[in-house]
C-alpha cells in the first residue's frame, strides 16, 4: 500500500507541477499579448501622427493655412468693393445728368382722348 500511496503522491506532485507550468505559461502569454498590444498602440499613434503631419504639410502647400485663406478672401472682397466704388464714382455724374435731362425735357401734350 505504501507504494500505491507513494505513486499517488507522485502523480499529485506531477499534476501540481504541470498546473504550475500551465499557469506560468498563461501568465507569460498574457504578458506577451499585453506587450504586443502596447507596441501596436504605440505604432498606430506614431503612424497617425506622421500621417497628420503629412496632411498638414500638404494642406499648407496646396491650400494654405486657414488664416491665409480667410485673409485672401477678405482681400479679394475689399478689392471688388473698391472696384465697384470706383465704377460708381466714374459713372455717377453722367447717369445723374442723363436722368436730369429726362426730367427737364418735359413736353406737355394733350392726351389723344381729350375733346374740346
Amino acid at each position: 500500500m505504501a507504494s500505491q500511496t507513494q505513486g499517488i503522491q507522485q502523480l499529485l506532485n506531477a499534476e501540481k507541477k504541470a498546473s504550475d507550468k500551465v499557469g506560468e505559461a498563461r501568465k507569460r502569454k498574457a504578458k506577451r499579448l499585453k506587450q504586443a498590444k502596447d507596441e501596436a498602440t504605440d505604432e498606430i499613434e506614431k503612424y497617425r501622427s506622421d500621417r497628420e503631419k503629412q496632411f498638414k504639410e500638404f494642406e499648407a502647400k496646396h491650400i494654405g493655412s486657414r488664416e491665409g485663406v480667410a485673409s485672401k478672401i477678405d482681400a479679394d472682397t475689399r478689392n471688388k468693393i473698391d472696384d465697384m466704388n470706383r465704377a460708381v464714382g466714374i459713372r455717377k455724374e453722367p447717369v445723374i445728368n442723363e436722368v436730369l435731362q429726362f426730367i427737364y425735357a418735359i413736353k406737355p401734350e394733350l392726351h389723344k382722348n381729350y375733346r374740346q
